[in-house]
């Protein structure tokens, strides 16, 4: 722009080349033109000065950020915007599905913004020949860290709960990603929720609270209200396929009871009926509990976690043969749990109890039926016909 000759004020130069996120100072353009630094690098073309005038101002209106300069955050940002409004829409089956997906882009993109600012190398690399070299695609391209690879560095700003429910949500996808599920919305729209507002938090907390994303997602509106029933009966309507759910499960089983109850893993809320006297009172259409409140106590109560199911081993045979799978026995189900190695306290299958025995929970016989559908003609006999029919 200087050896152009159409800009002789610095100030005018500047003006392209500063934006919110980044702040040049007028010093830097005299530095160049009175050549005092940069004298090695050779003036764009003319060409290129004119494709440079001709995108500018690449800028985002709504936050300031440079559409090239910080796409990273840009795309972050709407990818995010995105998995809500697909959850929020009306009519979609597969909501959660394509949330999980939409919003793991979101949080892979976001903490490749971060680790980008703070000049930390978040690409793939192995050592040759005792070289550091950058793994490449099939296509030539570098290889970048995935969400899990991300949350593993030791400066990753993501705190414990929240990378709690990345993972979880990380491992649903796993499990869905190549088989068909029931529908899953009931089942995590906590952690779903906690998903939403933890990457609010990490991004107003680490780059400033101006591309913060309560001004661009209202709250969602809904035609229905859930009794206790009606609840029920939508439970009962979509139960789980037995993968996931001891997917889900068994993860949990892992989390101590702190991190079970951290906000950042799953975010419940207990919503009450709005009532006031006043009519400027009644605007709010969800009130929340506080903790320690009374009305929360006495939910807490009422919600209060009963002690899990336990199973004695002859009691999961009956229960398993009573689903039609005639050919699971006592030791079918000695040899499951050796070869698996369920009785592993980590995989959370089941605990010794007084008396020294082994009990199994819930998990361990979806983990069975799930050996059973996997292997039907190994557990279920195939009944004779009746004499004289083919």
């Amino acid at each position: 722009m200087i050896a152009d000759g159409r800009w002789p004020n610095d100030q005018d130069i500047l003006a392209y080349f500063t934006r919110p996120t980044r702040s040049v100072n007028h010093r830097a353009i005299a530095e160049i033109r009175t050549k005092k630094k940069h004298t090695a690098v050779k003036p764009a073309a003319a060409e290129d000065l004119d494709a440079f005038l001709a995108c500018w101002p690449d800028v985002d209106p709504e936050t300031g950020l440079s559409l090239q300069g910080d796409e990273l955050l840009i795309k972050a940002r709407e990818a995010m915007i995105a998995a809500v409004h697909i959850f929020n829409s009306a009519g979609l089956t597969f909501r959660t599905e394509l949330f999980i997906v939409t919003a793991v882009i979101a949080w892979t993109y976001l903490l490749h913004a971060w680790f980008k600012r703070e000049g930390i190398d978040y690409r793939h690399t192995k050592t040759e020949a005792g070289q550091r070299v950058v793994l490449k695609t099939p296509n030539g391209a570098d290889k970048y860290w995935e969400l899990a690879q991300c949350l593993k560095h030791p400066r990753c700003p993501v705190e414990r709960g929240a990378a709690d429910n990345l993972l979880f949500l990380l491992d649903l996808r796993h499990e869905i990603e190549h088989r068909s599920t029931s529908r899953l919305d009931d089942a995590v729209s906590a952690k779903l929720q906690a998903c939403c507002i933890n990457f609010n938090d990490v991004i107003k907390s680490q780059f400033g609270a101006q591309y913060a994303l309560e001004r661009r997602l209202p709250i969602a509106l809904q035609f229905v209200t859930f009794s206790p029933d009606q609840r029920a009966l939508l439970k009962k309507a979509g139960n789980l396929p037995r993968h996931v759910e001891t997917m889900m499960e068994g993860f949990e089983q892992k989390l101590t009871p702190e991190q079970q109850d951290d906000p950042r893993f799953a975010y419940r809320v207990f919503m009450i009926r709005k009532t006031a006297n006043r009519a400027p009172g009644a605007d709010l259409a969800v009130e929340l509990v506080p903790p320690g409140s009374d009305v929360e106590e006495k939910f807490s109560m009422a919600l209060k976690e009963v002690e899990k199911r336990k199973y004695l081993p002859t009691e999961v045979v009956a229960k398993v043969r009573a689903e039609g799978w005639n050919r699971f026995t006592l030791d079918s189900h000695t040899r499951l749990w050796q070869r698996l190695g369920a009785k592993d306290p980590a995989k959370g299958y089941g605990a010794v109890v007084v008396g020294k025995q082994w009990c199994w929970y819930d998990p361990w016989i979806n983990r069975v039926f799930e050996e059973c559908q996997q292997n039907p003609d190994r557990y279920r006999a195939t009944p004779r016909p009746p004499a004289g029919e083919v």
